[in-house]
């Protein structure tokens, strides 16, 4: 699939899931400018359109290497995306990791739960990953709660070496 066309990845009771395309551009710009997102992921340097498109360009470079990475999430009533959710391979991780992020507006409803349980389904049934681990800032919370209720582990502290920041590294065995 091509940035041009999104590829549906798998569906929910309430949600989709699929590849992310050019003509989501203004969501991402939205999502990765976000105030949460700055605060716990970063600043991924898109504020504009063309940066929003390059992000897609990238999302799609994961997708052609390993087959995942970040997918529009939306729900099945309106299919406006409202949040992101995927696995990443990072060369600094042994093990791909489950990434999700969603606007204010999918917050708070179990979004979030549902499609970080899907990609961890994915995970094991299409993808036969035996291990997947996530990594949250020390004080996101909401964020480690849902990583204990899809299953994970404890957190334990690490020093990340891309910025030099502590974060916590949690695990989950698939199989």
């Amino acid at each position: 699939m091509t940035p041009e066309s999104p590829a549906a990845i798998t569906t929910t009771s309430r949600l989709r899931l699929r590849e992310i395309t050019y003509d989501d551009a203004a969501f991402v710009m939205e999502l990765v400018n976000d105030p949460d997102w700055l605060r716990f992921i970063g600043d991924r340097n898109v504020h504009s359109l063309e940066d929003a498109r390059g992000y897609v360009d990238r999302v799609h470079a994961s997708y052609d290497a390993h087959g995942f990475g970040l997918w529009a999430v939306e729900p099945l009533t309106n299919g406006a995306p409202m949040g992101l959710a995927g696995l990443l391979k990072r060369a600094t991780l042994d093990h791909p990791d489950l990434g999700f992020a969603f606007l204010p507006e999918g917050r708070g409803r179990g979004f979030a739960l549902e499609a970080a349980s899907a990609v961890l389904e994915l995970g094991r049934e299409r993808f036969g990953l035996a291990r997947v681990l996530a990594i949250t800032n020390l004080d996101n919370a909401a964020s480690q709660r849902l990583l204990r209720r899809v299953g994970f582990g404890p957190g334990r502290p690490i020093r990340w070496e891309e910025s030099a920041e502590d974060l916590l590294l949690f695990e989950r065995v698939l199989r």
